[in-house]
């Protein structure tokens, strides 16, 4: 079995003890953080190397940045996104680890959208997804076995959303956004979450501000898709919502995957 956690840690500094206590507790052979918001030299790497990491990470100073956290040996094919050479924000890592191809991603917020004509944000936001879509399509003519973790801004169904009506409007579950979320779908790939959990209101993020957590309004935006290879290994996939009820919690709580052989 190998299991695999995603978590946007809302800064991998603010939260270095809660990651890493979580990490020593729940030991998962393959972690991707995301919005670690630091550059890469800056990585906190000796607190997770004495857990038996190795590390890869794509920083930014105080922005964005993922990271991937291997148990075993890992090798980096990719450090950001194709598809644009000029796009110089931090949001994506791909990695071998063992027979897997591993990605961790921070897919772009996107609001404000605007009202009528798509803000800069927005578009940005599309382009983004548009490139995931065609590397995600390049990766399956090539037969690997991926995954894709992280933090996709897009809430995908009204039933991942504690208030759908609410949320209207939002970057995050405007029809585009949910259009082009399916597409990535279209292509063969199995959403893990919903493949085991079937239509059950479960969320991966609540606000800081006006009582979301205490009252459970929450929205579910982490996912794990994978490809039909690894859809073929999937065993489970499950949120753990502990973390958000500490001190100092990130905003977004883990979500393990769990799938067979190595």
């Amino acid at each position: 079995m190998t299991t695999i956690a995603t978590w946007n840690v809302n800064s991998v500094k603010a939260r270095l003890e809660n990651v890493r206590t979580w990490l020593a507790d729940s030991a998962p052979d393959i972690a991707l953080l995301q919005e670690i918001k630091c550059e890469t030299p800056a990585f906190p790497a000796e607190p997770f190397e004495d857990l038996g990491y190795n590390i890869a990470v794509a920083g930014q100073k105080g922005y964005n940045g993922v990271a991937i956290l291997s148990k075993r040996p890992l090798e980096v094919t990719v450090d950001a996104l194709p598809g644009d050479p000029d796009d110089a924000q931090a949001r994506y890592l791909e990695a071998d680890i063992g027979t897997l191809r591993i990605a961790c991603l921070y897919l772009p917020n996107g609001n404000p959208p605007g009202n009528g004509t798509a803000s800069e944000k927005y578009r940005y936001k599309l382009a983004w997804m548009d490139r995931l879509r065609e590397r995600a399509a390049d990766l399956l003519v090539e037969d690997h076995t991926v995954i894709w973790g992280g933090d996709f801004n897009v809430i995908p169904e009204p039933v991942d959303c504690h208030d759908p009506a609410a949320w209207e409007g939002d970057a995050l579950f405007r029809p585009e956004t949910r259009r082009s979320f399916r597409s990535l779908l279209n292509l063969g790939l199995t959403e893990a979450f919903r493949a085991v959990n079937r239509n059950r209101n479960a969320y991966t993020f609540w606000d800081y501000q006006g009582g979301a957590w205490q009252m459970d309004k929450g929205i579910r935006i982490d996912h794990f898709l994978l490809s039909p290879q690894a859809a073929d290994r999937l065993q489970d996939c499950r949120i753990d919502r502990e973390p958000r009820g500490l001190p100092k919690a990130s905003d977004h709580v883990p979500v393990v995957l769990t799938i067979d052989g190595e």
